[in-house]
């Protein structure tokens, strides 16, 4: 019995190692498949890993090109805005500059009237600006015609006009014995008032001739009637004796005021004497203008000198009657 069953066992044992002779090549290629199988995963998570950490890096510099896209967007947008402002800036002071356009429209069209009426008034001022300088220059003429009939008459006429303490008249040709004897006398304006300063010879009647003066004004006229006494009192023999002379010296000399005022007596009787040929010379212009029909004469060459004569034969006349 105990060898049947150990038959038994054995044919058992032969059939469980007959089974395994036959599984372990089974198993050993499903080992060896597993084994490849595992080697193919192995190295296809090889190639995952290394892809990995290759898409790693390329994320890494895509992350750092995305910071910089980042800034530079940042900076884009403050660009923008900043742009954005000064269009907004720029629009306000486009529209501030058209109300202001408006506004100074508004004032040059108030402003227009008064532009022509100020146009009008300095168009009138530059008008009587050139009357004016016409006035001056045939003034100017007037004068240096004034001066060359002073100094013709100074030497011709013998009159000579000192300045000091008042205007010396000086006249010569008076006496024919002695032509070149000096007759003077000295008068003073001051306060609209003319003083007596000094005569010689001395002239009986010269302070009531002083008065007279003072009321008419009428310097030229003094002057004249000073030369003729003079005239008259050398032809007749009746100039005062040296006593008296003294005496109404003295007395002409206390009546002069005080203080003394050194005058331009050439200037002030050149104004004199302008005035009065320049009143001759408007009337005279005015008759010739109203013959023409109201133009304004033009002088020529000829009527120039003429003029001049015409001004030495009025100082002769002033002062000879």
């Amino acid at each position: 019995m105990k060898s049947g069953v150990g038959e038994a066992m054995r044919t058992k044992m032969e059939e469980l190692r007959l089974i395994c002779d036959r599984e372990i090549p089974i198993q050993q290629q499903k080992l060896d498949a597993a084994t490849h199988s595992f080697r193919k995963s192995l190295d296809s998570t090889k190639a995952q890993a290394q892809e990995s950490l290759q898409l790693q890096e390329k994320l890494g510099k895509l992350k750092v090109e995305l910071r910089e896209l980042e800034d530079k967007l940042v900076k884009a947008l403050a660009a923008k805005t900043r742009r954005e402002a000064k269009q907004i800036a720029l629009a306000d002071s486009i529209s501030a500059m058209k109300a202001r356009i408006e506004k100074l429209r508004g004032v040059v069209e108030k402003q227009r009237p008064r532009r022509e009426e100020y146009a009008a008034i300095i168009s009138q001022q530059i008008d009587a600006l050139k009357a004016r300088e016409e006035k001056h220059n045939q003034t100017a003429e007037q004068r240096e015609e004034i001066e060359e009939a002073v100094v013709w008459y100074n030497k011709v006429l013998g009159l000579r006009i000192e300045c000091g303490h008042g205007v010396k008249f000086i006249f010569t040709n008076i006496d024919a014995n002695n032509q070149d004897k000096e007759y003077f006398f000295t008068i003073r304006h001051e306060n609209d008032v003319y003083t007596l300063v000094d005569c010689d010879p001395q002239l009986n009647d010269a302070n009531e001739l002083l008065r007279e003066l003072n009321k008419s004004n009428g310097l030229f006229k003094f002057v004249r009637i000073m030369r003729e006494k003079f005239q008259a009192a050398v032809a007749h023999g009746t100039l005062p004796d040296i006593a008296s002379r003294d005496q109404d010296t003295s007395m002409i000399s206390m009546s002069a005021p005080v203080s003394s005022i050194s005058t331009d007596s050439r200037s002030e009787f050149s104004s004199q004497l302008q005035e009065h040929q320049s009143d001759e010379h408007n009337r005279n212009s005015r008759k010739l203008d109203r013959a023409k029909g109201g133009r304004p004469a033009v002088p020529s060459p000829g009527s120039a000198s003429s003029l001049r004569r015409s001004t030495r034969f009025k100082v002769e006349a002033i002062f000879y009657g």
